[in-house]
């Protein structure tokens, strides 16, 4: 199955302007972009045909060169990643089996994420969307938590039936868990930013306009749930690795405090 990994980025972030250009510093002391941190963990997945970040922005496109990466330019008139996915997919030579979406702001996506990903759509044939989802431990819960007293937007929840289909993804903390009362496990879910589709999944969505839930959650897989498109929620371990994407300028520390 041939697959490749396309990075959508936008210069004009609502919530952190220029936020693919943003510089974070890991252990080794070297800085480096969001972006190109993203790229690494794009090419440290296995089985992959080819990687291209997917931008409207000359800025991010010279920093990908610089450091030798793929861009493919689109359109400013796309509203979300999964639309820049598919009319990336329209510059490809060759259409592939599978485009997986890993967003731009996201350096701390452990590869396996994506591999087991990839065997989960090559598993299930009646599937043409999935997304992994992570079980919260009690650190995530608690920036969940933070962030939203703290009037935040960050992190988004998923929730889904026992077949794995999603029934719901929303940047508040689902499902509600009273105060004071001990669960064991966690049953929230981070929604992690990676998408697998299949090419004609890309190509109905190009199709369909934004609706009620997607544009006030701003949550881009909504427009599938709201067009009767199953999207096929992977459950994916972190192997005690903290998972977190960079939504907002608090987040630079954390992510680099994982780094």
């Amino acid at each position: 199955m041939s697959v490749v990994i396309i990075i959508p980025a936008r210069y004009a972030s609502s919530r952190f302007p220029g936020k693919p250009l943003v510089e974070l510093t890991g252990s080794d002391g070297i800085p480096k972009t969001l972006i190109q941190r993203t790229w690494e963990t794009a090419t440290s997945v296995s089985g992959i045909s080819d990687i291209f970040v997917a931008t409207d922005d000359d800025r991010i496109a010279a920093k990908v060169h610089e450091f030798g990466g793929k861009v493919i330019m689109t359109s400013e008139t796309c509203a979300n990643g999964t639309e820049r996915c598919a009319e990336a997919l329209d510059s490809l030579d060759r259409v592939p089996d599978l485009i997986v979406n890993l967003q731009g702001d996201a350096p701390l996506t452990p590869p396996w994420f994506l591999e087991d990903l990839i065997e989960a759509m090559s598993a299930r044939s009646d599937m043409s969307v999935a997304t992994p989802v992570l079980r919260c431990d009690h650190q995530t819960y608690s920036h969940f938590k933070d962030d939203r007293a703290a009037g935040r937007v960050g992190g988004t929840t998923a929730v889904f039936a026992r077949d794995g289909s999603a029934l719901y993804f929303s940047k508040e903390v689902l499902p509600y868990l009273p105060e004071g009362k001990d669960v064991e496990p966690l049953p929230v879910f981070h929604h992690v930013g990676v998408y697998a589709y299949r090419p004609a999944a890309l190509g109905r969505y190009s199709g369909w306009t934004e609706g009620p839930l997607e544009a006030n959650e701003g949550l881009e897989q909504l427009r599938f749930l709201e067009n009767g498109e199953a999207i096929l929620c992977v459950e994916v371990d972190a192997r005690g690795r903290l998972f977190w994407e960079l939504n907002n300028p608090v987040d630079v520390a954390r992510i680099e405090e994982v780094l």
